[in-house]
């Protein structure tokens, strides 16, 4: 299987955002020559690619939504003489710890002169010190001066990006059933002025997806809004179209990233009180309409939003919603009548108190849709699902941290009052070693329409479980990683027609050099399955194995990624299977060429004969 990649972009001078008028001539040589290092940074997708190779339990469209993110924080980076708190938290490779020591460094010992400083600050391995490189530059503390909006408007960057993925083989619905061709698509143009100002849309096209036919007038399939005004006196932020929320442990409100167990255990389960823009291409998680946040004092923000917003929905003949779908897929006939028939109306608001190691928050959200949500509840698995056509959460979050160890948490509650709620504890152990402790129980009554968190069965509902992690770098460059897992679900599950409990233990190891990176990782998940009769449960074991090695030359121009995966699947049969990539990669100026080729097999055969109960 063959895929390319080609993304075209053309974006102004860096220099336009960070040189200003106030700049002291002695510093102005060392912070030109920062910025002209930041434009031969190291490429964050292949950084990023490395650190989360551990992970495999995040979907697509969460992948999607996490690379277009980033993508617009490298286009758009930060200066970290300028960044606060809440702009380091947009990173979520960074553990809380990090977070704290890098505002600690910044106000202790003043502004950065070079990214090279980032090695003083401990807790901040190879890997992580690479990433930052290329979503922060070094460049002049804030003057303190509020520019005009004339001037934020003359003075920003303007970003034009169009990207296309070509394959070079047909699917099945390429021939006989999308309405549109093969080719995936998509534009971006967005206006940045100092992270104080920004304004942008999105167009994007799937794969299969018609465009002005069939139904499609509007020609891309989707489309997204957004403007942003921050850091204007009391008003912190503003965002105007399309937007994401995330606060506390994400258990009201957590339209952030989910990608997974292992990601948010690499960041030692940091909770989060962001509103950003919705640059992504994604179609799931997001809101329509206004947020904001205000400093009260210097130790409360208030942050408030309504939302009304379209979702695609399955109906039942009495027009009642059956299933929300959250694909954003419209390739079919069927697909383009479920297309934007339901509504959502939100609201909710958040308010916090920070100290210097204590933060305590409140969190509610209530939403109204214009159709009945009413699953098919015949099946026991389904039975607590989402239903009706108002729904309202609470949840309080808080977080104790210091050098030694910190506590992270929220509970919250639903308006038929079940509980949902996550704790965790971190402890750095010493500089090269840290352990933590989550737990969690989700009722199987729990219902929210918007939380995303941590979990082994990717929704916060029917879930009581720990888990230990443990982070150790023997080696500057060399980071082991693992955790164990133990979840029950007292009510039934799909395909678990009974209580149950799963197991999930991961060991991961990864080396990098200047050139190189090396990695692998260990998966074993030990779950439960109905048997082909549903009188009792029998093990779903399942082994995955990952291997890969990336290589990029000197100047980053080019870059080889090799990958090797084994699987192994046991239940009522046994499912091998094998599967190498490797990607190359060419970036030029204003041109980056992608070519991707996959070669797998899969052997399929009868594991055992008899089926055993389980205790």
């Amino acid at each position: 299987m063959l895929s390319a990649a080609i993304s075209l972009m053309t974006t102004d001078s860096i220099n336009a955002n960070v040189l200003c008028s106030e700049t002291t001539p002695e510093l102005l040589p060392l912070w030109q020559d920062s910025i002209a290092a930041a434009v031969r940074r190291p490429d964050w997708e292949d950084c990023f690619a490395a650190l989360m190779a551990v992970t495999d339990d995040a979907g697509e469209v969460e992948w999607e939504s996490m690379h277009d993110v980033l993508a617009d924080l490298a286009v758009h980076p930060i200066n970290i003489n300028t960044a606060g708190q809440e702009d380091f938290e947009q990173f979520p490779f960074l553990t809380a710890r990090q977070i704290e020591e890098l505002s600690e460094y910044l106000c202790r010992y003043g502004p950065m002169r070079t990214m090279g400083e980032l090695r003083l600050i401990e807790s901040l391995d190879y890997m992580r010190r690479q990433l930052l490189q290329c979503f922060l530059y070094v460049g002049p503390p804030d003057p303190g001066r509020r520019p005009s909006l004339g001037e934020m408007l003359s003075r920003g960057r303007t970003t034009l990006m169009a990207t296309a993925k070509l394959p070079f083989y047909d699917r099945k619905g390429d021939a006989d059933g999308y309405l549109g061709y093969k080719y995936k698509h998509w534009l971006l143009y967005d206006y940045n002025y100092s992270g104080r100002l920004r304004f942008g849309l999105v167009a994007s096209q799937d794969a299969g997806e018609p465009m002005f036919t069939a139904g499609n007038g509007q020609g891309y399939d989707y489309y997204s809004f957004y403007f942003q005004l921050k850091n204007q006196g009391r008003l912190d932020n503003i965002v105007l179209g399309r937007y994401r929320l995330s606060f506390g442990q994400g258990l009201v409100l957590g339209s952030s990233f989910n990608l997974g167990k292992t990601a948010m255990l690499s960041s030692q389960g940091r909770g989060a009180g962001t509103i950003r823009v919705h640059s992504s291409r994604s179609e799931a998680d997001y809101f329509q309409g206004a947020a904001a946040t205000l400093s009260l004092t210097r130790a409360t923000r208030l942050s408030a939003f309504v939302s009304y917003r379209p979702f695609d929905a399955t109906l039942n003949r009495d027009g009642t919603v059956a299933t929300l779908i959250t694909s954003g897929y419209h390739r079919t006939a069927k697909e383009m009548e479920k297309k934007d028939n339901t509504h959502a109306t939100a609201a909710g608001a958040d308010i916090s108190w920070s100290s210097d190691a204590l933060t305590i928050g409140l969190t509610a959200a209530y939403t109204r849709t214009d159709r009945y949500l009413s699953p098919d509840t015949s099946r026991d698995y389904r039975r607590y699902y989402p239903a009706g056509n108002t729904f309202a959460n609470f949840g309080l979050h808080y977080a104790y941290r210091n050098p030694i160890f910190s506590f992270d948490g929220e509970t919250a509650t639903d308006r038929h009052g079940a509980l949902a709620t996550l704790n965790s504890v971190s402890a750095n152990i010493s500089r090269r070693l840290t352990l933590m402790l989550l737990y969690r129980y989700y009722s199987h009554r729990y219902t929210s329409l918007y939380a995303g968190s941590f979990s082994d069965g990717g929704h916060v509902r029917n879930e009581h479980g720990f888990c230990l992690s443990a982070s150790w770098r023997p080696l500057s460059r060399l980071d082991i990683s693992a955790y164990t897992d133990w979840s029950r679900s007292y009510w039934p599950k799909y395909l678990i027609s009974r209580s149950s409990h799963s197991l999930d233990n991961m060991l991961s190891a990864t080396c990098t050099t200047r050139r190189w990176t090396f990695g692998g990782r260990y998966r074993l998940r030990l779950r439960q399955r109905d048997n082909a009769r549903k009188t009792a449960l029998v093990a779903y074991n399942d082994h995955r194995l990952r291997l890969y090695a990336t290589y990029a030359t000197v100047d980053n121009r080019w870059t080889f990624h090799t990958r090797t995966d084994l699987s192994l699947t046991e239940y009522r049969e046994r499912d091998r299977g094998w599967m190498f990539t490797e990607s190359v990669t060419c970036r030029l100026t204003w041109l980056r060429l992608s070519l991707d080729a996959v070669y797998f097999t899969r052997v399929r055969d009868k594991f055992c004969s008899k089926e055993c109960d389980l205790v």
